[in-house]
């Protein structure tokens, strides 16, 4: 008997339909002979619509009441499908993130797992019940209702696999699993059948939005078998796992994160130190960096260019300026519309010529290149936003054309 835990995500439960549709799948799984957990996200846009009845009484509200708020998107969604189980004459019970265990710190909206309390959820188990539970959610000391950001139910349902030692953990999405490339972009793209951790945690944190990253880096770290597959049909998806076939293709797949701005600080003091001043003082405020570029410079002053993420932008130019007397820039610029393209392969440590193939793809297509980061499986640039689309397209077919 197979411990089975499954996640669906708001677009797979949006309507009754669908609802009914993911509970004859869990039903399938449970009468196989199987212990079913599933985990579910609010339904379709349920959140984004909580989240502007919020906005309409206090656009600044406390992160506490948001999430005493936006946790109710799931409970909604538990119920529902609790109900289209019975009804399909199972034995079954929803329960709440807090109900199931989960105990996160404090930091509201963005929440982090500490520990589960498995004894409920196993006791439903023992009995024979499929036990449905509310993802994205938590309880902490205070005994206060938290939220875990952005792919939270991704990760409670990682966490929940990790914590039972479940024998798989089957992510389901509107996609047939992990492609290439976005297919909405790339019509040539395909499934792959199998990646690797690193692999996917990269894409992940690139702008792939099939996992997401804290889900995948919890799935690493506890070994846990991971299965992204389509709720709409029953084709076989692709295996997130400890080794691929990473001899076979040197770049597994190429992503776009439109949700990138630039700011340059010109003219900065060429001394030690300032590089930490700079970036420790954005640590501090909880505004994450991704590329960095610091020019030679001329001796006397240097030139210091990074990205963040554009809802970040402007908090980040706020702070810089308030303290450029610290800084001494003799000028601070920024960039919206700009886009980070990435190739992700762990097959790229062993092989030299990848940069320059992407670079010659991005030259043949007239893409102009702003900045450039790498590591040991993967190559990120910068581009302008309009020119995003071509240059996946570029990459895709100069290093995944069947």
């Amino acid at each position: 008997m197979a411990l089975i835990v499954q996640k669906y995500g708001g677009t797979s439960v949006r309507d009754a339909e669908r609802v009914m549709n993911v509970a004859r799948r869990v039903t399938e799984a449970y009468k196989a002979g199987n212990n079913v957990i599933v985990v579910v996200s609010a339904q379709g846009d349920t959140t984004d619509d909580l989240i502007e009845k919020a906005a309409e009484i206090n656009p600044r509200a406390s992160k506490r009441e948001m999430d005493m708020l936006l946790a109710t998107g799931e409970q909604i969604s538990i119920s529902l499908l609790a109900m289209a189980i019975e009804r399909l004459g199972c034995p079954v019970i929803s329960l709440t993130g807090w109900q199931a265990g989960f105990r996160t710190d404090s930091k509201y909206s963005n929440a982090r797992i500490k520990t589960i309390d498995t004894e409920r959820i196993n006791m439903e188990i023992d009995r024979r019940r499929i036990v449905v539970v509310a993802g994205f959610q938590g309880i902490n000391r205070y005994d206060d209702i938290t939220t875990l950001g952005r792919g939270g139910s991704d990760t409670s349902a990682v966490a929940i696999a990790a914590a039972l030692h479940a024998d798989v953990c089957e992510i389901y999405t509107d996609v047939d699993g992990v492609y290439t490339a976005d297919p909405r972009i790339c019509k040539n793209a395909y499934k792959l059948d199998d990646i690797s951790y690193e692999e996917m945690l990269e894409l992940a944190s690139l702008g792939a939005n099939v996992l997401h990253n804290r889900s995948v880096e919890m799935a690493k770290k506890y070994s846990v078998k991971l299965s992204v597959r389509s709720s709409l049909n029953t084709n076989e998806g692709t295996y997130v796992k400890e080794v691929s076939k990473v001899e076979k293709m040197l770049v597994r797949g190429v992503t776009r994160d439109n949700d990138c701005a630039r700011i340059s600080l010109c003219g900065v003091e060429n001394t030690p130190g300032k590089a930490f001043q700079v970036f420790d003082m954005i640590a501090k405020s909880g505004i994450s960096v991704d590329l960095i570029i610091q020019s030679i410079g001329n001796g006397k002053t240097k030139d210091i260019s990074f990205t963040v993420a554009e809802s970040q932008l402007d908090i980040a130019l706020k702070l810089l300026e308030e303290h450029n007397s610290v800084i001494n820039a003799e000028k601070i610029t920024s960039e919206k519309d700009v886009s980070k393209v990435s190739i992700v392969g762990a097959g790229m440590v062993n092989n030299s010529g990848v940069a320059a193939g992407m670079f010659e793809a991005l030259y043949d297509a007239h893409i102009n290149i702003k900045m450039i980061a790498t590591s040991e499986i993967k190559i990120s640039v910068l581009v302008d936003q309009k020119d995003a689309e071509r240059a996946v397209s570029a990459i895709h077919d100069k290093f995944l054309s069947k």
